[in-house]
């Protein structure tokens, strides 16, 4: 599988379980993108400010794409979504929003909000690795990204 490898993935999962087995998907995948994780919102509101705010955008993150939990501690997935997607330096971002819920109102409310993608995570592991393989293969292999600037 050929990867965009210097492009990072950001990762928003407070599950040390479900994120481990996320990085152990990519791996047998041959995913070589930097994976980057934060566990709750306000760690990601923190690392992609403070990387907008860098005096050397050289050094800073800036994620190809961020996969997102939709239920974290603290400041939700749904609310980071709808600040991200109404920042103008961060809005062009591919967040696909990957969570358990697969409540129409919450699949409905991300769409509305922004998001690029809406995975559920299956319980299954066979699925899993599937729902997973799709990901990697169109949002780090296929898609082509804006340039950011």
């Amino acid at each position: 599988m050929t990867t965009k490898l210097h492009e990072p993935l950001l990762v928003v999962e407070d599950s040390n379980e479900d994120f481990r087995m996320l990085q152990r998907l990519m791996r047998r995948m041959a995913v070589k993108n930097p994976i980057y994780r934060c566990t709750n919102g306000d760690e990601v509101l923190d690392l992609l400010y403070q990387n907008s705010r860098s005096e050397n955008p050289q050094k800073t993150l800036r994620p190809s794409v961020i996969l997102l939990d939709l239920n974290l501690p603290g400041i939700d997935g749904r609310d980071i979504l709808e600040r991200l997607k109404q920042d103008i330096s961060l809005r062009e971002i591919p967040i696909v929003v990957f969570t358990t819920s697969s409540n129409p109102r919450d699949i409905e409310f991300c769409y509305q909000k922004g998001a690029n993608g809406y995975l559920v995570k299956p319980m299954d592991a066979q699925e899993l690795q599937k729902t997973i393989q799709a990901f990697v293969d169109y949002w780090l292999a296929t898609n082509t990204p804006p340039v950011s600037t």
